[in-house]
């Protein structure tokens, strides 16, 4: 594995320990603007839903038909006819409303969602987005709307874990794996630290469990310090 300097990396350690899955859609959920509306894809970016603040106005909307949607739906909630794209029961907000699955996609088509949350199994340090397929002989390919979500949306955020279940790092220099979308990812959330990507590098926002010198020997991306105050915020 190459070796990247750190000297001069001056990177927030935002906590002593890693995130888990709850605390990387809290970390997501806290970055998402008063009043954006996004898209949550299927899988982990579906919990952001629950550490949404109500009074940020934030409006969520689902490729199968939904603006307005609420976080997961538990007890006597649960409607089985009131589901977002990966099929889990949710809530609707007030002044939610529903729409043909036609008409949702042309909304992400349009451009007219501020941010989508994707999971991924690869992320290239030029943004390159790998989330719908290994590659894996008889894998069954998954790509369902994240292609239209990661190319339309004005900014693509992922959710994974840093590293796979064999220790390799899922942000690369270059993908592997076949491609969701080319230079459409803007910022990572993993459970080790948050990363902006611009300019072909990998800005560190923060981390978590781990110093800035640690994170270097775990991946082969040049890694680079924050960005400045007035590219960190989105929109």
């Amino acid at each position: 594995m190459t070796q990247h300097s750190t000297a001069g990396l001056a990177v927030p350690r935002r906590s002593d320990e890693p995130l888990d899955r709850e605390g990387i859609a809290r970390a997501v959920a806290a970055d998402i603007p008063r009043g954006a509306f996004v898209n949550l894809g299927i899988g982990q970016p579906t919990r952001v839903a629950d550490h949404l603040d109500p009074a940020d106005g934030v409006t969520l909307h689902t490729e199968n038909g939904m603006l307005g949607m609420g976080p997961e739906a538990t007890g006597d909630r649960i409607d089985p006819d009131l589901i977002n794209a990966g099929k889990i029961p949710v809530t609707e907000l007030p002044g939610a409303s529903y729409f043909h699955h036609a008409d949702s996609f042309a909304m992400m088509r349009g451009g007219h969602l501020d941010i989508c949350v994707l999971g991924a199994f690869q992320v290239a340090a030029g943004g390159d987005l790998a989330n719908w397929s290994t590659g894996a002989p008889g894998a069954i390919p998954a790509v369902g709307g994240a292609m239209d979500l990661a190319i339309g949306a004005k900014q693509t955020f992922v959710m994974m874990s840093l590293l796979a279940k064999d220790g390799a790092p899922k942000l690369v220099p270059e993908c592997s794996y076949p491609l969701t979308g080319v230079g459409c990812v803007s910022r990572v959330y993993t459970d080790l630290a948050v990363f902006d990507l611009a300019e072909g590098r990998a800005h560190v926002r923060q981390t978590h469990g781990i110093d800035a010198g640690e994170l270097a020997e775990l991946l082969e991306v040049e890694l680079a310090g924050p960005l400045g105050a007035d590219r960190d915020a989105p929109g």
